[in-house]
């Protein structure tokens, strides 16, 4: 009897502890890739190359992640969500060498919307997602064309911004609008001497629109970076004249429709860069004053699969310095095993000219690279991926 009493207990004490986390989810993504890649050296001659894999993902960055709600009444809710980013190939990750969040939030929900606050995606990070054939994999071409130029309208890490209040609407008729702001939280020398901590230095807005309805998806997007400062010489902080103090605008607009057979997409984006002497960073994209960067692209069903090929292409324009370009190609066909675990292969290559940046699919050289300006480079991967 007291038996049977204590397995009651047992199992009620369970089914208590089950309702109460029943509103948290965990998620992630266990991804990794064998890739080979090859490229000219450019200046000294030679040839880089790179043979192993990435631990980081091929078609999807690894991650480890926790999101949960939780009704307040009304129908309004408080929602979270905690995702870190993994390299599986080495001792590095959640315990090891530290977190590295991809974003981190917590905000209110209702039926007008949410507002949240943490590190979070900006407008653009779904945005060129959506619309790229390759998707926001480390072999895809708008991807790496992006990230490699400086821009913010990327789906990488410069989407995410630190500090961000975002305000993400409810779907109205297949319309959705969300608008960000990152607080810089800059501490700005402007007179060598005294140093003031500033609202709007280095802060971060952005804005989108999308339509997704039937076949049809459409992406607007604007993002800033406002009042630029650039590091200080002298350490204890950062310096608006005279290189920075001006914002850096960009936009974008990306498309895609599926016929059934086949699915195309295009992408067209551009950069202006009020600041004179910095560019979106320091190093290889100083000085650049402007860019664009367009793509095409297309993905068709094969077996159990899809199959997709990309195409685009990078023009800037440097301070003082002739014009660049960088253009490239890729294919992927992905096989999906069941719903959560695929097969895939992927081939990219890019070249760039002797004004243009080290364009490189994002695995080639495990963060070393094999890229380099006025030459050429491929890489070529098969990976396995699996979503839980």
């Amino acid at each position: 009897m007291n038996k049977k009493i204590i397995a009651i207990a047992v199992a009620s004490l369970a089914s208590g502890v089950a309702v109460a986390q029943s509103n948290v989810t965990m998620y992630g993504i266990v991804d990794t890739m064998y890739v080979y890649s090859q490229g000219n050296a450019g200046v000294g001659g030679g040839t880089n190359k790179f043979s192993g894999l990435a631990g980081g993902g091929g078609t999807a960055g690894n991650r480890l992640g926790f999101k949960g709600e939780e009704a307040l009444g009304n129908g309004l809710k408080a929602v979270f969500t905690l995702e870190y980013g993994l390299n599986i190939d080495n001792n590095s990750g959640v315990g090891t060498s530290g977190l590295n969040a991809r974003q981190q939030f917590v905000g209110l929900a209702g039926n007008w919307g949410t507002v949240a606050l943490g590190r979070q995606y900006a407008p653009a990070f779904d945005a060129t997602a959506n619309n790229d054939a390759l998707e926001a994999t480390d072999l895809g071409i708008q991807s790496s064309l992006s990230v490699y130029s400086g821009s913010t309208i990327t789906p990488n890490s410069p989407a995410r911004f630190d500090n961000a209040v975002t305000y993400t609407s409810p779907n109205w008729g297949g319309f959705t609008g969300k608008a960000i702001y990152g607080f810089g939280e800059s501490k700005i020398d402007n007179t060598w001497n005294d140093s003031v901590n500033s609202i709007w230095d280095n802060g971060k807005v952005g804005l989108g629109l999308n339509y997704n309805n039937g076949p049809l998806n459409v992406d607007l997007v604007f993002q800033s970076r406002l009042q630029v400062a650039v590091p200080n010489p002298i350490p204890g902080g950062t310096l608006k004249a005279p290189g920075g103090g001006s914002s850096i605008n960009e936009w974008y607009a990306g498309a895609n429709y599926d016929f059934n057979v086949v699915k195309i997409y295009g992408s067209y984006q551009g950069l202006d860069n009020n600041n004179r002497l910095v560019g979106p960073d320091l190093g290889q994209f100083a000085a650049i004053e402007s860019s664009n960067i367009w793509t095409v692209g297309v993905t068709a069903p094969v077996g159990n699969g899809v199959f997709g090929l990309s195409y685009g292409r990078l023009s800037l324009d440097r301070a003082d310095n002739s014009s660049g370009n960088s253009w490239g190609w890729g294919a992927m066909y992905q096989y999906n095993l069941s719903k959560r675990t695929a097969l895939y292969g992927a081939y990219s290559y890019f070249d760039n000219s002797r004004n243009s940046v080290r364009v490189q699919a994002q695995v080639a050289g495990d963060g070393d690279g094999i890229g380099a300006r006025g030459e050429s480079n491929y890489a070529l991967g098969a990976g396995i991926r699996h979503s839980f």
